[in-house]
């Protein structure tokens, strides 16, 4: 389709699809990662530009990198963490460049909201001496992203594009331009730029350090870091969101915004500086500006003031610079924390019951919906570092424990993110000869991000048909020889499979296979619920235990379990949301006095 014209209200997200159409761009590449993933499942919908789904940042990238060798604009999606996978390519694309414009999205999360970790990615454009932009709101992102392309090609460089959630989720009103006419696709051949041996790399390491000069020469006149008048008193340097924050706190102040944060305009900030009393640097995360305006000389104040973690807000910021003017009456709400929770009928809650019951299993995780199983009342899992870690760790634990390991280590991990990085960990595993088990939570999705494509999944990003890999297969051919499938649901048939893999020594595989009960042909099937028969409740809590959303425990005084009639130690009884509810029957199978039944749904 073609987007709409005129004033639209869009989220960061969705203004950056559009503001890639507008700007030509013919390849893009991502993998799933919140706060990124609305992209490209955006820009997937506009004609004229192929996308795709790829196994993991590192291909995506890859992908796009190929795609801007044959003269098309190209971009790449991926989260804050995916670039850390994407950085091999990374490194080496700002030695290469590019033909037609590179783009890399990066979408960083402070507090993390969906995240392992904090990592502030402008360190990045240092580290591998390419441009960044950072815009500070929906109508500033299409519009620098256009921007970001032109000086890709202008300055033969991949540039990065930060945003953070806030950007990313944020709505706001964008006013829509015309297609730039895709440049045509070709071959050619240049050895010297594209194929990094050590003599051309020495060479193009030199048009680096070039690049870079004229790169902080455009700075000081790139329209997108500006100065924005106001008293001599004080003054601000801020980019992206938190340019909102300052101007929220401080309407009036003197302002410098960058939007391009590397490099920065050493000239323009020296020239601000002199002009105020005081400068205060204001950031999320890392000093990132900070460190780099001090190492010029320029005094500034920056993380004194700022916590170095989380989001930021105007409050903060404001209470971080004049604490004496902001009253408790502007201290924002703490509201109660609401843990997160598997939803009622996920299949990996009763293979991660049949794991809790195993106490000295060490069961070293992995990155999705499923990383809720380290809460409680589960408690099912005693490690998560990163994506497709979980079966290299477990591997490294069997290594270190020896004989005294053996039917302990248990490595989960999701379908996804076995594609995306595990199988060179379970290769390993079976390469070096270990013994821990490899459990794969195949739920026929990549759920954890809103129900996106995967490679083993059956369809591409829009949905259409493609290949499905065959997990069994694809074990097996690694060399792993006992591969069992089992259906989740039933757990005490799960438990007895888990049980004697774990018990046998040797790496094998089992795969936990039932579909996410959010997807639109599970919502659509017709399944019964269930029910708590209370005069049969024992109050024996044992349905309470997997920490479905859907059971909720009601307890009793002793004079109202006389009066029901319950037994007089009972103290209280389970009951099941019939709105809730859906159908797994993981409850019934765990109730022993029949107080779980099934009903029809009539819905």
């Amino acid at each position: 389709m073609r987007p709409k014209t005129g004033s639209l209200w869009l989220s960061g997200n969705e203004a950056i699809a559009l503001g890639a159409w507008e700007a030509g761009v013919r390849v893009a590449s991502g993998y799933p990662g919140t706060p990124s993933t609305e992209i490209l499942e955006n820009l997937c919908s506009y004609e004229g530009v192929y996308t795709e789904w790829a196994p993991n940042e590192k291909v995506a990238l890859e992908v796009a990198l190929g795609a801007c060798f044959a003269g098309v604009r190209a971009l790449a999606t991926m989260k804050h963490v995916g670039l850390n996978v994407a950085s091999d390519p990374l490194f080496t694309a700002s030695y290469t460049g590019v033909r037609g414009g590179l783009v890399v999205i990066t979408a960083d999360d402070p507090e993390m909201h969906s995240s392992q970790n904090e990592q502030d990615n402008r360190n990045y454009a240092f580290a591998a001496k390419l441009p960044m932009f950072e815009p500070s709101d929906p109508a500033e992102a299409k519009e620098m992203l256009a921007r970001a392309f032109e000086v890709s090609e202008q300055y033969d460089t991949p540039v990065l594009f930060r945003i953070t959630t806030r950007i990313a989720h944020v709505k706001g009103v964008v006013e829509t331009g015309k297609r730039i006419g895709p440049a045509e696709a070709s071959i050619e051949k240049v050895p010297g730029k594209f194929v990094m041996l050590p003599g051309p790399a020495r060479t193009r390491r030199a048009a680096i350090e070039e690049r870079m000069t004229d790169l902080r020469d455009l700075a000081e006149t790139l329209g997108e870091n500006r100065i924005e008048p106001g008293p001599t008193t004080r003054g601000f340097i801020t980019a992206g969101t938190s340019y909102n924050y300052v101007k929220e706190a401080f309407p009036e102040a003197a302002v410098l915004k960058l939007g391009m944060v590397w490099p920065l305009p050493g000239e323009k900030i020296r020239d601000f500086a002199t002009g105020v009393d005081e400068l205060i640097v204001v950031e999320e995360l890392d000093p990132f500006l900070e460190t780099h305006i001090k190492a010029m000389g320029v005094r500034c104040r920056g993380k004194d003031l700022i916590p170095s973690r989380g989001e930021l807000s105007s409050f903060i910021v404001r209470k971080s610079i004049e604490p004496e003017k902001v009253g408790e009456l502007f201290d924002p709400i703490e509201l109660p924390m609401r843990p997160p929770n598997m939803c009622a009928g996920c299949p990996h809650r009763g293979l991660f019951y049949s794991l809790s019951r195993m106490k000295d299993v060490f069961v070293s995780g992995d990155i999705g919906c499923y990383t809720l199983a380290a809460l409680p009342p589960l408690s099912a899992m005693d490690a998560c570092v990163c994506m497709g870690a979980s079966i290299g760790m477990a591997h490294g634990m069997a290594k270190a424990l020896g004989e005294k390991g053996k039917g302990r280590i248990v490595a989960v991990i999701g379908d996804s993110t076995f594609i995306h990085s595990g199988i060179t960990g379970l290769i390993n595993s079976v390469y070096n000869d270990s013994y821990s088990l490899v459990i794969i939570l195949d739920n026929r999705i990549t759920a954890m991000t809103g129900h996106q494509q995967n490679p083993a999944s059956g369809a591409n990003i829009k949905g259409e048909p493609a290949q499905a890999v065959n997990l069994e297969k694809l074990c097996r051919a690694i060399g792993v020889k006992r591969v069992t499938v089992v259906n989740p649901h039933d757990i005490e048939a799960t438990g007895k499979v888990l049980k004697k893999e774990i018990a046998r020594g040797k790496t094998s595989v089992v795969i936990s296979r039932a579909p996410c009960v959010l997807l639109p042909s599970e919502v659509k099937r017709k399944k019964p619920v269930y029910r708590t028969v209370t005069e049969n409740c024992t109050g024996c809590m044992a349905c309470i235990r997997i920490g479905c959303p859907a059971i909720s425990w009601h307890p009793l005084t002793p004079g109202e379990a006389v009066e029901r009639g319950y037994r007089a130690k009972q103290k209280g009884f389970s009951m099941i949301s019939g709105v809730l509810c859906n159908g797994c029957g993981q409850c019934a199978a765990l109730c022993k006095f029949d107080a779980i039944t099934a009903v029809e749904d009539e819905g």
